[in-house]
Formats: structure tokens, C-alpha cells, sequence
């Protein structure tokens, strides 16, 4: 593998003041760097180009204390510098883990920042503006959008333009590709290149890379020893739109015909297409500020390959997640796949959002999902 720098971990991220670590520490590790999968040329009017690869930046730590390493996935419109320190200059997750004796791997979705971007391959995009980031992200208490956003007070700083740490976070916003399916495909494709690369990994994803976690270990069950969704995308069938007091909910466009994911998934009885599913709404949310969750008809097929996987979906407190992702809780359990679905204030976490690895309590999140791991995943 291509060696880099050691400071690459700290440079990577603009909001790290200097390279130690908040004990005065250097952070030290056995050996660091990066390497890209996947990808495959093309022609085009000016000469042939690639596509599709992924950037993975890696750091081994000198004492390895867990056998696999952990591979963190970003969400849409951000890249892998959602984990690798916090806007106002915080230890970000990667390094937590790391400290804690994982190997971590922190990628790039392919399309977007170090994996590179083509327009004539990849097609349309979409950007991020500071208000739609701000509303969604860092100060949804300012919003009456959904029941729950009132209650986020953990985002470290005003959460709105002008103020410094919302003006870093929003420095790191990037465009991605509109076309979400083919974000899916590229993703779980360039995932099924890293896992035959390293070998069993567990998978940590975040919102849009929630899907990609279900894909890549329907294709590559023995290698994924471990899902940790963190709000992963959803909820089942539609997109849920927000459209504040009363009503709050309402559905918008089918967005994952396949249940949890946009592309075919391993269904037994098998599925030939995504109708044989029989999607459903229920008829009354399962409690307030919850949405009507979309579902199998009975019976319900099975998805055997996340089966046997230790699977953990983690849902905040404030975020716009909150009133749906208990429903692909349901969905998976209703195909047969057992897994823990945690809300972070029933174990006492309160007032975080959607980034919670960012915000002020993102170690003590970071902590939880650790042990978790160190129990369930063997």
C-alpha cells in the first residue's frame, strides 16, 4: 500500500488545531495511509478516464484490540471528514477508535472529494446551502418542522451562518450526485472491492450510507461482522417529507422499492421484482410523533444473508430521523433479522441530532457504540 505522511490524519481535517490529541498526546500508530478501490475506464471525447473508484484513508493502531477493523461511511453532501475530528477542533470518532485498538478505515464516497468527480460520468449534482444545513443539522430547535427537533441542544455553537463552528462545518459541505440510485450502486459496488481487499470488517454507516452497509453484506455475508447504522437512510418504501404542525408527515416519492435499499437485495422466497414484496402501509403510526411505516404483506420474505449478523441502529433524540427509523427496525425484523434498535435517550444520551458524531457529546456515543461492538461483534 502507498504510504503517506503521518500528519495525514490531522491534516485531512481543517478544524484540528495540531496533531496531539486533547491529553497532549501525539497519536501514534503502527502505520497509516491510503489506497483507492474499485473504479473501471472509460472513454471519453478527451481520452479514457476512471470512475467508480473509492478513496480509503487507514490507520493500524501499534496494539490491534479488537480482530476487525472498523470502516466508516459518510452521508450525503458530506465526505470522510465527518469522522476525523469535530468543527470545533474536537477528537472526531476515527481517532477515538483507534485509540480504543481498532484498525479504522475512513472512505470517500466514489464521485465526491478524494475519490473524484466526472460530470460527464456521474451527471447531475446537488449542493448543500447553509439554511437547508442549518435546519436539518446543527439548529433544528430553531424549526417547527417535526415534533422532536425542539430537543437538540448537544450541536457545539449557534448552528447558523456567522458563527464560527457552524462556518467550519459548513466549509465541509460538498455537492454529490443527484441520481441517489446511482450513488447506491457505485458505493456498494467500490464496498464489495474494499471488503475482498481487507478481509471481514465491520461496517459503521451513517444516514445515506445506510443502504450501502445492507447491500454490501447481502453480497459479501461472511465478511461484514458487524453493522453499526447509525440513522440509517430511510424510512422503508418512501421518503418521508416533513411539513410541520399538524400534520408533520407526509409521504414523498418512492425512493427504495426494495424495502431498505434502491437495488435488489437476496429475498427467500426469492423476489423477481421489488412488487413481490407487497409494500403496506400500516394503518396508525406505533406512537406519537412517529410515521405510518411502509411494510411487507404477510407473509413477509426473508432476507437471509444479513441474517446471523450483529446488527445495532442507532437513532438520536432531536434528529429528523426520529419519527421513522424505528421503521426499518420493523422491516428487518419482520424478513428475519435480528437486531438491536436503540434510541440514544432510553441509555441516557439526550438532545443530539442527526450528526452526532460531531456534536459535544460525540465521545460518550462513540463509547457506547464500542462496547456494544466489543460484546456482540466476536
Amino acid at each position: 500500500m502507498n504510504r503517506i505522511r503521518r500528519a495525514l490524519g490531522a491534516a485531512a481535517c481543517s478544524s484540528m488545531p495540531d496533531t496531539t490529541r486533547q491529553g497532549g498526546e501525539p497519536l501514534a500508530s503502527a502505520g497509516q495511509g491510503y489506497f483507492f478501490v474499485g473504479g473501471r475506464y472509460g472513454d471519453t471525447a478527451d481520452g479514457r478516464i476512471m470512475t467508480g473508484q473509492m478513496f480509503v484513508q487507514y490507520q493500524v493502531p501499534h496494539e490491534r484490540r479488537h480482530p476487525y477493523p472498523l470502516v466508516m461511511w459518510h452521508g450525503g453532501g458530506q465526505t470522510g471528514t465527518n469522522f476525523l475530528g469535530t468543527p470545533d477542533g474536537r477528537k472526531g470518532w476515527a481517532e477515538y477508535f483507534l485509540e480504543q485498538g481498532y484498525a479504522v478505515y475512513v472512505v470517500d464516497q466514489p464521485g465526491r472529494a478524494r475519490s473524484g468527480f466526472f460530470t460527464e460520468a456521474y451527471g447531475e449534482t446537488r449542493r448543500p446551502t447553509a439554511g437547508a444545513m442549518s435546519r436539518r443539522f446543527t439548529a433544528p430547535e430553531h424549526h417547527d418542522e417535526y415534533p422532536q427537533a425542539k430537543l437538540h441542544t448537544q450541536w457545539p455553537g449557534a448552528g447558523v451562518p456567522g458563527d464560527p463552528v457552524f462556518d467550519q462545518f459548513f466549509a465541509s459541505q460538498v455537492e454529490d450526485i443527484r441520481d441517489v440510485s446511482v450513488i447506491e450502486r457505485l458505493n456498494r459496488e467500490a464496498g464489495v472491492a474494499l471488503l475482498d481487499r481487507i478481509g471481514a470488517a465491520i461496517l459503521l454507516t451513517h444516514s445515506q450510507s445506510g443502504p450501502f452497509g445492507w447491500g454490501v453484506a447481502d453480497a459479501r455475508p461472511k465478511l461484514v461482522k458487524g453493522i453499526l447504522a447509525v440513522e440509517p437512510n430511510g424510512p422503508p418504501c418512501h421518503e418521508n417529507t416533513v411539513t410541520g404542525a399538524p400534520d408533520w408527515f407526509k409521504d414523498g416519492a418512492l425512493a427504495r422499492p426494495w424495502g431498505i435499499t434502491r437495488g435488489a437485495l437476496t429475498y427467500a422466497p426469492a423476489a423477481a421484482s421489488a412488487e413481490d414484496l407487497n409494500m403496506t402501509r400500516e394503518a396508525a403510526p406505533g406512537g406519537p410523533g412517529l410515521v405510518r411505516c411502509w411494510l411487507q404483506g404477510a407473509p413477509a420474505r426473508q432476507l437471509p444473508n444479513l441474517q446471523g449478523i450483529p446488527i445495532l441502529i442507532v437513532v438520536s433524540e432531536a434528529s429528523y430521523h426520529v419519527p421513522y427509523d424505528h421503521c426499518t427496525s420493523r422491516f428487518l425484523a419482520q424478513a428475519g433479522v435480528k437486531h438491536d434498535f436503540v434510541r440514544l435517550p432510553e441509555i441516557g444520551i439526550r438532545g443530539n441530532g442527526h450528526m452526532m458524531m460531531l456534536e459535544k457529546n460525540n465521545l460518550e456515543i462513540a463509547a457506547y457504540l464500542d462496547g456494544w461492538t466489543r460484546k456482540n461483534v466476536r
